[in-house]
């Protein structure tokens, strides 16, 4: 599923470069367009060579921002209606059919209980050791894919500002050109170099709110295994499945 979105988002985006020239007639054309026209004039007027850079940091990043969102939904489960399935399992003697419920239910936390009940026949003390080994491999599957999202988050800006320090010394090099500190000499420069340093940050803010969001849901989706987990040894426990 990466895969697919990664190549999508890159094609997008190589498609939006190819037809710059297009979006710049329309942008130089249009009047009053609305945010998105303006966002979009302001993106060519700052120079593809920079802001391609930028172009490319937004859609890697949302690419692996969408992948994350889809997989934690999709790892979202209803762990009380879980339990309650277990339970009765377990209720009526059936091990077995207790861990069918819990392998033919998606997500880490089914998983995870999964793993407690393979080893109910082992002690509680097992089940809790099975339970904390196999919960470290989901948190790191729940992770997978954060660290490029923060090195996006952090080279966005970067790459903006040296956008920004590219076009100072350009507007330097004018100046010394011709001679002259004119502002009309070097307004153009330091245009370029300011909107380069704002896609930068806005970039990054738009993949700070989603790096916020996936983590927040990561969190939600752990608390509900631990109480599952905490959940399974007593509903073990109860039904007399310990020796």
């Amino acid at each position: 599923m990466r895969k697919i979105i990664l190549t999508c988002s890159l094609t997008i985006g190589i498609a939006f470069l190819g037809f710059s020239d297009i979006l710049a007639q329309e942008a130089t054309a249009a009047e009053g367009g609305g945010v998105f026209q303006v966002l979009k004039e302001k993106f060519i007027e700052g120079d593809w060579k920079f802001m391609s850079f930028v172009l490319v940091t937004l859609i890697l990043g949302l690419a692996f921002c969408i992948e994350r969102i889809i997989t934690l939904n999709i790892a979202t489960t209803n762990t009380s209606k879980l339990m309650s399935r277990i339970d009765s399992k377990l209720a009526e003697g059936d091990l077995e059919g207790a861990q069918e419920v819990a392998r033919s239910t998606p997500g880490p936390t089914a998983s995870v209980l999964f793993e407690g009940l393979k080893n109910a026949k082992n002690g509680p003390e097992a089940v809790e050791k099975a339970i904390v080994s196999y919960g470290s491999v989901q948190m790191g599957l729940l992770e997978k894919g954060l660290v490029w999202i923060s090195l996006f988050i952090a080279i966005a800006p970067m790459l903006g500002f040296m956008g920004t320090v590219i076009g100072m010394i350009q507007a330097f090099d004018m100046i010394e050109v011709a001679g002259d500190l004119s502002p009309a000499v070097v307004a153009g420069g330091i245009k370029v170099a300011l909107l380069t340093t704002v896609f930068g940050l806005v970039v990054a803010i738009i993949l700070q709110v989603f790096y916020n969001y996936i983590v927040s849901k990561i969190d939600s989706i752990v608390n509900k295994m631990e109480e599952s987990s905490i959940g399974l040894v007593d509903v073990m426990a109860k039904h007399g499945l310990f020796k």
